[in-house]
């Protein structure tokens, strides 16, 4: 299986993946998680985080020129992703092409109905062939908790310096909204939306015993 998590920043994609992971390695069963961008691995991950804390002129500014960096990167996985979903009983990623499509659609004011998630959509999952995912989770947590939690994480660790995208708060509300639509929508798969409180050893064993075809709510 390809399980995806997503949400704005800070909302605890990486505190979800590690219960998730840890529920599953506990059951018998073998896992790899990774996370997109690829930072420190793809040249085109390298070159949006750039841009985006002020570098290579006027990239940031553009729309579709981040949105096809972003892009490029998965497409650059593709091949290894499909082995490793071969190989493994579940692949979990941490951020997906429905980043770039919540993203991209919010910095244009557009609606998950808009043309640049179709544009994403057809890029990324019809031109580039990236593996489609068995379930996408919408990890949804209060937009300024998640902000709270951005800037908490870049003043304990100075590595993590806040992006443009992070520090603009109306377009993470924005992105929000965005990814909600996608996942009523079932956008490209069907989507699970969960809170920071799930349970996650319950919720990993619904996973693999029961992928939902439609979206569902888990308290």
């Amino acid at each position: 299986m390809l399980i995806t998590i997503e949400g704005v920043d800070g909302a605890g994609k990486h505190t979800l993946a590690r219960g998730l992971c840890d529920a599953w390695t506990d059951s018998g069963l073998e896992v790899l998680s990774m996370g997109f961008p690829r930072y420190g691995e793809s040249m085109h991950a390298d070159l949006a985080a750039e841009a985006l804390q002020g570098e290579h002129g006027d990239l940031a500014s553009s729309v579709y020129g981040m949105a096809a960096m972003f892009a490029l990167d998965r497409h650059d996985a593709a091949r290894d992703l499909r082995r490793l979903i071969n190989r493994t009983d579940i692949v979990l990623l941490d951020r997906y092409a429905a980043s770039n499509a919540a993203y991209s659609a919010a910095r244009l004011h557009e609606s998950a109905q808009g043309k640049v998630v179709e544009w994403v959509k057809a890029l990324e999952f019809e031109r580039f062939a990236i593996p489609v995912p068995d379930v996408q989770l919408l990890l949804n947590i209060p937009v300024a908790v998640a902000a709270a939690r951005a800037k908490s994480r870049e003043q304990l660790d100075a590595t993590r310096r806040r992006d443009s995208y992070e520090l603009d708060g109306d377009l993470q509300q924005r992105t929000a909204d965005v990814y909600s639509a996608l996942a009523a929508a079932n956008w490209v798969s069907p989507w699970r939306v969960v809170d920071g409180d799930v349970d996650t050893t319950q919720l990993a064993a619904q996973l693999v015993n029961k992928p939902s075809d439609q979206v569902e709510v888990t308290p």
